[in-house]
C-alpha cells in the first residue's frame, strides 16, 4: 500500500526541518510538519513513520551534498574507529548514521561507551588532547524519567559519546526509528565492516595517517587563548584584551562575508602573534600558523597592517600599486575596516568556541 500524498508531504516537510537542523527529534518534526501542512489536526494514518522521514532526509543529503557525501562517510567511519581505539577500555560500540550510512551534513559520530564514571571517559580523552564537554540530560519517556550522560567531543567531526553503566554493556538497545534492536559495532566488528565496504583501503595505513593529522582548530584555539592576557594601549585599543578584539573583528567579518572561510580565519587569527612576539607579531603569527591556513589567508594576515596605511593615505604609491595587483586587494581593504571596527568597549562578541565552531561547520559544508 502506497502512502497517501498528504503523508508524503508531511514526511518531506519533517525531513526538511531535520536536514536544516530546525528539529532534531523525529516526533517533534513530524508533529510540527503536520500542523504546518494540515493547518491543524492530522489523522494518525497520515503521520509518516520515522523510517519514512529518514529516507527523505537521505534524499535531501544526496541532492545537496552529492559525491562529497560518500567521501565524508568513509572519513567519518575511519574517525569513529580511531576514537573507539582510544577508548577501548570502555567497550565502545558505534551506532547511528555513521554505521548505517544515513549521514547528512553536520551529523554526529554516535558511540556508546560503558563506564560507571563519565569523568573517567573524560580523563581518557584528555590524555589524547581532545577537548570535551559532559552533558547530563533528563529525559521523560513512557512515564519514566532517566538522566542520560553525553560526552561531546570536538575533533575533525563532532562526536557524541553516550555513557552507560558498565553492567549495561550487553544490554540490547532498541531503535527509535524501527523499534528493532539497534545496529551497533564493536572495534573488531567495525574493522571487518570497513574491510568489506572499502576493499581497496589499507585500513592500518589510513588510521596511521589520521592519527598523525593535527586538528587545525585546536591549533587555532591554542594560539588564540593567550590573547586574553595581551593588553595594548587604550588609545588604539580601548576595547581591552586582544582576544576580545579578535572576536569583534571576526563578528564584523562574518556579517560581511558569512561563507568565506579563508577571510573569516584571517579576521580571527590576524593578531595571534601578539602573544608570541608583540614587536614582530605578524611574522610570529604566520610562523606559528604554518600550513594550517591557506595562501590567501596567510597573505591577508601578512599585509593586514598595510590596510590601515591604505585607509589613512600613508602608504607609498609604489607599495599600494603592488598590493592592487593582487586579486585579494579588496578583501584586504575590507579586513582593515573590520580590524578598525573591532575596537569598541562593551559590545557583544561571540565566544571563542562559537567562532571556531562556525568556521569548522563551514569547512565541513564546503570541503
Amino acid at each position: 500500500m502506497f502512502p497517501s500524498k498528504l503523508r508524503q508531504q508531511i514526511a518531506w516537510e519533517a525531513a526538511r526541518m531535520m536536514y536544516q537542523r530546525q528539529e532534531s527529534e523525529y516526533y517533534r518534526a513530524k508533529m510540527k510538519a503536520a500542523r504546518r501542512i494540515c493547518q491543524g489536526w492530522a489523522k494518525p494514518a497520515d503521520l509518516p513513520s520515522n523510517a519514512e522521514i529518514r529516507d527523505q532526509v537521505q534524499m535531501l543529503a544526496r541532492l545537496h551534498e552529492g559525491d562529497a557525501r560518500t567521501d565524508n562517510l568513509r572519513a567519518m567511519r575511519l574517525a569513529a574507529l580511531a576514537m573507539m581505539q582510544r577508548l577501548e577500555r570502555f567497550r565502545p560500540r558505534l551506532i547511528g548514521s555513521v554505521l548505517t550510512g544515513h549521514v547528512r551534513l553536520g551529523s554526529d559520530v554516535d558511540i556508546h561507551v560503558f563506564s560507571d564514571a563519565a569523568e573517567a571517559v573524560g580523563h581518557a580523552l584528555e590524555q589524547h588532547g581532545l577537548p570535551y564537554v559532559i552533558e547530563r540530560k533528563l529525559v521523560r519517556k513512557h512515564g519514566e524519567a532517566r538522566i542520560y550522560t553525553h560526552v561531546h567531543v570536538t575533533a575533525e567531526f563532532p562526536f557524541e559519546l553516550t555513557v552507560y553503566s558498565a553492567k549495561e554493556a550487553h544490554y540490547v538497545f532498541k531503535s527509535s526509528i524501527t523499534g528493532k534492536p539497534i545496529e551497533r559495532a564493536s572495534i573488531a566488528e567495525l574493522r571487518r565492516f570497513l574491510a568489506e565496504q572499502y576493499p581497496d583501503l589499507d585500513l592500518d595505513e589510513a588510521l596511521a595517517e589520521a592519527s598523525e593529522q593535527v586538528d587545525r582548530f585546536q591549533v587555532y584555539e591554542s594560539l588564540l587563548l593567550p590573547l586574553e592576557n595581551v593588553r595594548e594601549s587604550l588609545k588604539h585599543h580601548p576595547e581591552g584584551d586582544a582576544l576580545y578584539h579578535s572576536l569583534q573583528v571576526f563578528d564584523l567579518a562574518r556579517h560581511e562575508l558569512p561563507y568565506d572561510e579563508e577571510f573569516l580565519l584571517a579576521a580571527l587569527l590576524h593578531d595571534v602573534g601578539k602573544a608570541i612576539d608583540r614587536h614582530q607579531h605578524v611574522a610570529a603569527g604566520l610562523e606559528a600558523l604554518g600550513e594550517t591556513i591557506s595562501e590567501r589567508t596567510a597573505w591577508l594576515i601578512e599585509h593586514h597592517m598595510l590596510a590601515h596605511a591604505i585607509a589613512d593615505n600613508t602608504l607609498g604609491r609604489r607599495a599600494q600599486r603592488r598590493l592592487r595587483e593582487c586579486e585579494h586587494y579588496d578583501d584586504l581593504v575590507l579586513l582593515g575596516q573590520c580590524d578598525r571596527g573591532g575596537r569598541r568597549p562593551g559590545v557583544e562578541a561571540p565566544e571563542l568556541d562559537e567562532a571556531l565552531q562556525y568556521i569548522r561547520e563551514l569547512d565541513r559544508m564546503f570541503r
